[in-house]
């Protein structure tokens, strides 16, 4: 069975508190983990989680600050203790090439696995659908892009984008005599027999996710954003602190969901708190109170929140 969603490990900033984690965020998407910015104790929060090492096959570091980061060296060491059997593609910006070394070598252990290293440097796609294979054994029927941000160090958005397809209709197929193995054949081959794909077929929109951290606003924002399904994205201070958010590099919870009611997001995850706040439902009212009138959560450690349904 296929499953679509965001697994949330951490959700605090620049520290961790008692109620929250440093980062971490996997996203489960049809038998491929793509594991988001892991802080320190991450591989601890993935037991806790229920997501294992296996489930992993890329890991997206938005920067390398060391809440997004720390948790690199537990989680490489993991993935070769337990010999995941696919290779694991790590993206991140290429100006940290030597943070991620020092990272990836932090102490002795035994390679086992191929981790692939595909640093970022520019806005573009960083993997085609069909490029590799999942946990499973599928290749991913998504494509992976990278958008900069604007944070005092090089850092980077990740949107993963489903291509559009197209769903069969039994009825129609059944009218045409369609059936069994002719299915995949009309699939791959958009005619047999004089029937056509477009004939017992209808469009089936492609669905979209979007991650973003520790920027200030930005085009970047704006471009990672735009249409999505399913939108993470940091919320560190509230609107009375937007003057700390723009020195340091950071959103506030009303510009999230500004971004996100003017992008027609669907549902919106907000992330990346700051110690300085107890009350986590002003970053809801505060993202309300700027237009977001989708499904919105405010992340706490552990949950689980699915992707949107596809759109009729």
């Amino acid at each position: 069975m296929s499953v679509r969603e965001l697994v949330v490990l951490g959700t605090a900033s620049q520290v961790p508190t008692r109620a929250r984690n440093h980062n971490g965020y996997v996203l489960l998407w049809d038998g491929h983990g793509i594991l988001f910015d892991p802080g320190e104790g991450t591989q601890r929060q993935m037991l806790r989680a229920g997501v294992s090492a296996h489930d992993l096959t890329r890991i997206c570091v938005t920067h390398f600050h060391g809440d997004h980061s720390l948790g690199l060296a537990g989680v490489i060491q993991r993935i070769n203790l337990d010999r995941v059997p696919h290779p694991v593609t790590a993206h991140y910006p290429a100006s940290g090439q030597h943070f991620f070394e020092r990272l990836r070598y932090a102490t002795a252990y035994r390679e086992t696995v191929q981790l692939r290293e595909q640093p970022v440097t520019g806005a573009g796609e960083l993997t085609a659908a069909g490029a590799d294979p999942g946990a499973q054994g599928d290749a991913p029927p998504f494509t992976l892009w990278a958008q900069p941000l604007s944070h005092p160090v090089d850092t980077y958005g990740y949107r993963l984008v489903e291509p559009d397809s197209r769903r069969m209709v039994p009825e129609r197929l059944a009218a045409r005599g369609i059936r069994g193995p002719d299915i995949s054949r009309l699939q791959h081959a958009g005619e047999l027999s004089g029937v056509h794909l477009e004939d017992v077929s209808e469009p089936r929109r492609g669905q979209s996710f979007a991650f973003i951290m520790d920027t200030r606003m930005c085009d970047g924002v704006h471009a990672l954003a735009e249409d999505c399904d399913l939108l993470v994205v940091e919320a560190t201070f509230l609107d009375e602190d937007a003057a700390l958010a723009e020195e340091y590099g950071h959103l506030t919870a009303g510009q999230a969901g500004s971004v996100a009611a003017r992008a027609g997001v669907r549902s919106l995850v907000l992330t990346h708190f700051s110690q300085r706040y107890t009350d986590a439902s002003l970053f809801a009212r505060q993202a309300r109170e700027a237009g977001f009138e989708g499904e919105l959560t405010v992340a706490e450690d552990l949950v689980r929140v699915p992707v949107p349904k596809r759109r009729v």
